[in-house]
């Protein structure tokens, strides 16, 4: 195994120890390895150990090594490689094919270009009786229940090992070598591995349920134009017109993404349209939509709000008109007056998606050690301390051609104990080692305070563990005292190109000024304060519009922790470098009070890019505007600059030496600014209450969301509620009556209880 593992070495492979029976390196720091292939010293030191077992890192650590996963005994397999067959003569000839211990099948290749994470190609849904934990194989299901409350799991056929992935594989026990040799990898085009993900997406046998982006049920009387748009809206006509083309008819039609000139990347049946591309923004992989949420998506950036009340003036929505051969005439009393139309739910885009956490370069070097050493690794910090490293870095040294400036607040929500202080530590020791350290700061004294460091350094880091404080702030300053916490840091965010000035001290006669001010917050926060502290004045408060938010999630598991004092060199001398790096015709101490930072300018392409966002942000203004909404308004007037701001860093984090803002650094930075502002306005209508009867909806909205199945039994529901029976019913009733909720019957081990769900 020893010599079969150094052979894969040399082909380019990144080959770990592995346990077989977890299906795992047997390396406590392993994730390492995703940036770097070991050298042949440490395997020669792993394999001397006798490891049962060896597997290869997929994606960018093997030269975009990918394999293509048939579990179920393979049952999928003979059918897939017949496909393949078909399409494209010779092309599964060249494929190195092996046989797994669970009878099932790796096909594996190398791409010529970046491949994507993993992916689940063929899968089918298979009902059961109950919630039981049910076994098929090896592996271990739990019951899921759909719609309809049936209880069912899925099961994967095929899926794809791609980037951040691993396989087991020959000479690993029970893996056997079928075709071909791991050191002879073919490199496949894009459109030969088209073929072969082609050819797997069409023995799926199972969709997901679709976002519909409103309630399947209009409710007093009305119909809503999202619910009319699902029974009769041309999703064809707006495919075409989004750039996506027919690539075969039939009932069930096979659609191709813009930009693609082969193959096909979706499917519309029955009016879902299901997804498998990753690169097929603004849908996401594996996920299926119904028609309004389709146009929500491509006409107005997930905002359900502002599309029904689009489609409304296109004639779609309306009062239901009653049933014929009804009589009604015995019923003397009138009817009441319906209940107000609700606004469509804006869906939760959900926490940032992993793959927008990566950023190549410095700021994954810097991810990937503290991922590899923290003793409770989470992407979502390494990421957040990695970028405020970066940001603080170029401060004042750099400038995109609109003269915005790198500096940028990020807010990560983490609880007690996971972690938090290890990414703060790596900053920390880059800081001690270009000697940096009087750049430092911990926490928020005062706004004086926070002017006072900067007097003493202009470029400040500030990693502060008690945002929490400073959130609430902002509710409690109702007269906006101007030396507060967070006007101070508005103020100072907003002064990054120009001269600050300082306030008078006693016994001085002038105040002073400090020549383009660059101020870096990597602050935390725990998740219940935060959501807690969200109001009508906090989403309007140009402060929050600027924070980068990061849910961090409940913490991973533990692994043995590095010391800070064993980061890679090639980190200290980027960072050395950055503080080295003295832009313009100043020099010296000159260049610490009168900087002049070069600017990094965009490629053509980038530009294009910039301006469509500038142009879809501005029409999701004006729509906010013309409907007086005003956290919305105020959420999408800085998502354009976000990502501009990020797009920088990008650049910076790719190529210190020659930054320039190229195409993948815009299309990175718009997927992560336009997730943020969906994610922030996903929280105003989840949180921020119009009044204390509205703060109860929402609260019983919330818990019936987080419930399995989105539903819950009333005595349940009314025990996390935590109010009198007679309010919780005025609440659940009014919630009825404007389509939110439904009561449904629930079944318990007894008797069916009476319950509640969101539909």
């Amino acid at each position: 195994m020893k010599d079969i593992a150094r052979t894969y070495l040399d082909a380019g492979l990144c080959v770990l120890p592995a346990k077989a029976d977890e299906k795992r390196p047997a390396l406590d720091a392993w994730k390492q390895y995703r940036s770097r292939r070991p050298t042949t010293a440490e395997l020669d030191a792993w394999f001397a150990n006798g490891p049962d077992a060896l597997c290869v890192l997929t994606g960018a650590p093997s030269g975009n090594f990918e394999a293509v996963d048939f579990d179920l005994a393979g049952e999928a397999f003979e059918p897939w490689c017949e496909r393949v067959r078909q399409a494209a003569p010779g092309l599964l000839e060249r494929l190195v094919i092996e046989r797994t211990p669970s009878t099932g099948w790796h096909a594996g290749y190398r791409c010529e270009s970046p491949v994507c994470g993993s992916i689940k190609l063929a899968q089918r849904k298979v009902y059961v009786d109950n919630g039981e934990p049910v076994y098929v194989g090896n592996k271990k299901y739990i019951p899921r229940r759909d719609s309809e409350g049936r209880w069912h799991i899925v099961l994967t056929l095929i899926e794809t090992r791609g980037e951040g992935g691993l396989i087991l594989c020959a000479p690993s026990p029970g893996y056997a070598l079928h075709q071909g040799e791991f050191t002879s990898l073919p490199v496949l085009t894009e459109a030969e591995r088209d073929v072969l993900l082609e050819a797997a997406w069409a023995l799926n046998e199972h969709l997901p349920e679709p976002v519909t982006g409103l309630p399947a049920v209009a409710h007093s009387g009305s119909l809503r134009p999202g619910d009319d748009f699902n029974a009769r809206g041309g999703v064809r006509e707006l495919l075409l017109k989004h750039g996506w083309a027919l690539a075969k008819g039939g009932d069930n039609e096979y659609w191709r993404r813009p930009g693609k000139d082969r193959g096909w990347s979706a499917t519309l049946k029955d009016r879902v349209f299901y997804v498998f591309s990753s690169s097929a923004a603004p849908f996401e992989p594996e996920k299926a939509y119904g028609p309004f949420a389709v146009f929500a998506l491509l006409e107005h950036n997930g905002d359900f709000s502002a599309a029904a009340q689009a489609l409304r003036t296109q004639g779609f929505g309306g009062d239901i008109a009653p049933a014929p051969d009804v009589d009604l005439s015995h019923f003397d009393a009138a009817p009441p007056d319906p209940a107000p139309q609700a606004e469509p739910a804006i869906a939760d885009p959900g926490p940032i998606p992993e793959h927008l956490f990566r950023v190549p370069g410095f700021i994954e070097q810097v991810m990937e050690f503290t991922l590899a050493n923290a003793p409770y690794p989470s992407v979502g910090l390494a990421f957040c301390g990695a970028v405020a490293l970066q940001s603080y870095l170029c401060g004042r040294k750099v400038r995109d051609d609109g003269d915005l400036r790198p500096n940028i607040y990020l807010l990560a929500l983490a609880s007690s104990g996971t972690g938090k202080d290890y990414p703060r530590k790596v900053n920390s020791h880059v800081l001690f080692q270009i000697g940096h350290m009087a750049a430092l700061g911990d926490k928020f004294a005062s706004g004086q305070g926070i002017q006072d460091a900067l007097a003493r350094s202009a470029a400040m880091l500030f990693q502060n563990d008690e945002m929490d404080g400073v959130l609430r702030q902002i509710n409690f300053d109702r007269e906006g005292k101007s030396e507060s916490i967070p006007n101070i840091l508005l103020t100072l965010y907003t002064s990054a190109d120009v001269q600050y000035p300082l306030r008078v001290k006693a016994g001085q006669k002038d105040a002073g000024h400090i020549d383009q001010p660059h101020l870096t917050l990597f602050g935390t926060a725990t998740p219940q304060f935060f959501y807690e502290s969200l109001s009508q004045r906090m989403l309007t408060n140009g402060f929050f519009a600027r924070l980068i938010i990061v849910d961090v999630g409940k913490r991973g598991a533990g692994q043995k922790a590095g010391p800070v004092s064993n980061l890679p060199e090639p980190i200290i001398e980027t960072a050395r470098w950055w503080g080295d790096f003295q832009p313009g015709s100043r020099r010296g101490n000159l260049i610490d009070i009168h900087p002049e930072p070069i600017r990094v300018l965009p490629t053509p392409e980038a530009e294009e890019a910039i301006e469509a966002l500038r142009v879809r942000t501005e029409a999701e203004y004006d729509q906010a505007h013309a409907r007086n909404d005003e956290p919305s308004r105020v959420a999408w007037s800085r998502t354009c600059e976000n990502a501009k701001k990020l797009a920088l860093l990008y650049a910076c984090s790719e190529n210190h030496a020659e930054p320039v803002i190229g195409l993948p650094a815009v299309q990175w930075a718009t997927e992560f600014a336009m997730h943020q502002t969906r994610r922030q306005l996903y929280l105003a209508t989840t949180y921020v209450a119009e009044n204390p009867f509205h703060a109860e909806c929402l609260k019983l909205i919330r818990r019936l969301r987080d419930a399995p199945g989105q539903q819950m039994q009333r005595q349940h529901l009314l025990r996390a509620m935590r109010c009198k029976s007679f309010d919780f019913d005025q609440i659940a009733s009014t919630l009825v009556q404007q389509g939110e909720i439904v009561r449904v019957d629930i079944p318990s081990k007894t008797k069916t209880a009476e319950g509640y769900r969101i539909p």
